[in-house]
């Protein structure tokens, strides 16, 4: 591991605190962006958000693929955004289908498998920026989904992203909703179901008994919502058969992109335990699981915190992995030659 090791300030201590502070309180970084939409192939449309300035020729760009009801304007993506702007990099978020505050055209949404939807997005901005160095991160669900997507492509995702990282993967998601369906965390579960009911009635409206409206409105965990609406609405049998084919720690061990994966042991979201091990994953997976962080948190610092670790270790992983690449492409030209 390239840097120091995560520690988090004595004034936030705690799991929950390291989740929600971050997320509700700490200053939000500004960023600027300009949106594009983005027509898909089914016949639908995503956001895409880029942050500004945009730089010209071939800068490195970063794709971001947000959380779970996320959003550009998450505390993470601004961090993230406003690091890339101020490295000359370009910076885009890449919003799941309903995540950018209009509703999506489609009898579908998006989940935490959603890999062809990854796909199609970074092979887009791969044809769009065919000679710049292209990062992908993802957050939480986000992460789930890209880090699955890392696998399933195997050494074809090398010609599409130099490197990546998935921060705060749920790496099992039937363990991770297990999780949620505890104690405190039942908080979360309700600020998520929350949000994700209103979209489900707005999808009801377009498409009547597309699902069932009592199961989705009466659901109090993600065992419920996802076995009512998630799973098929997306052709999975249930909620079962979707965690099953859609956790991405199984296809941690077929990637071949530097891939950095980072879970805080004390998230709330997903027991330490259930975290893929070394022996797990390829030997191009760096493993980093700092003892505390929370959810997507890792503020460091005095009151009220920044996240400037979080963001030297991402950037930090990126841009050596692609400087790596680089010169190994020379040593190659030199050798041929």
């Amino acid at each position: 591991m390239s840097g120091p090791a995560y520690r988090a300030p004595l004034w936030l201590p705690g799991e929950h605190l390291q989740t929600i502070f971050p997320a509700v309180v700490a200053p939000r970084a500004r960023i600027d962006y300009r949106r594009e939409r983005w027509q898909t192939p089914d016949g639908d449309f995503i956001d895409v958000d880029f942050a500004i300035p945009e730089p010209g020729g071939d800068a490195p760009l970063l794709v971001l693929f947000h959380g779970l009801e996320g959003s550009s304007d998450s505390h993470y993506a601004r961090t993230l955004m406003a690091a890339a702007t101020a490295r000359g990099w370009r910076g885009a978020v890449a919003h799941f289908r309903g995540c950018s505050g209009e509703i999506n055209l489609r009898p579908r949404a998006y989940h935490s498998g959603d890999s062809a939807e990854v796909d199609w997005i970074l092979r887009r901005f791969q044809a769009r920026h065919p000679d710049s160095p292209r990062f992908a991160v993802g957050i939480s669900l986000g992460a789930n989904a890209l880090l699955k997507w890392l696998g399933e492509q195997a050494e074809a995702a090398t010609s599409v992203v130099s490197a990546a990282a998935g921060i705060s993967a749920p790496q099992d998601l039937h363990e991770g909703a297990r999780a949620l369906a505890r104690g405190f965390n039942r908080i979360y579960t309700a600020n998520f179901l929350k949000s994700l009911k209103r979209k489900s009635l707005r999808k009801l409206e377009q498409f009547p008994g597309l699902f069932d409206r009592r199961r989705m409105l009466e659901s109090t965990s993600f065992f419920e919502f996802d076995d009512a609406v998630t799973a098929p609405m997306h052709g999975f049998k249930g909620c079962l058969d979707y965690w099953r084919k859609s956790s991405c720690k199984q296809f941690l061990r077929a990637i071949h992109v530097p891939t950095l994966v980072l879970n805080a042991c004390n998230d709330p979201f997903l027991p330490a335990r259930h975290l893929a091990r070394r022996d797990q994953v390829s030997s191009r997976v760096e493993l980093d699981y700092p003892a505390h962080g929370g959810h997507v948190g890792f503020v460091q610092g005095r009151f009220p915190g920044r996240q400037n670790w979080l963001v030297e270790r991402v950037c930090g992983f990126l841009e050596r992995e692609a400087i790596h690449a680089a010169n190994d492409r020379r040593s190659l030209e030199t050798t041929d030659g």
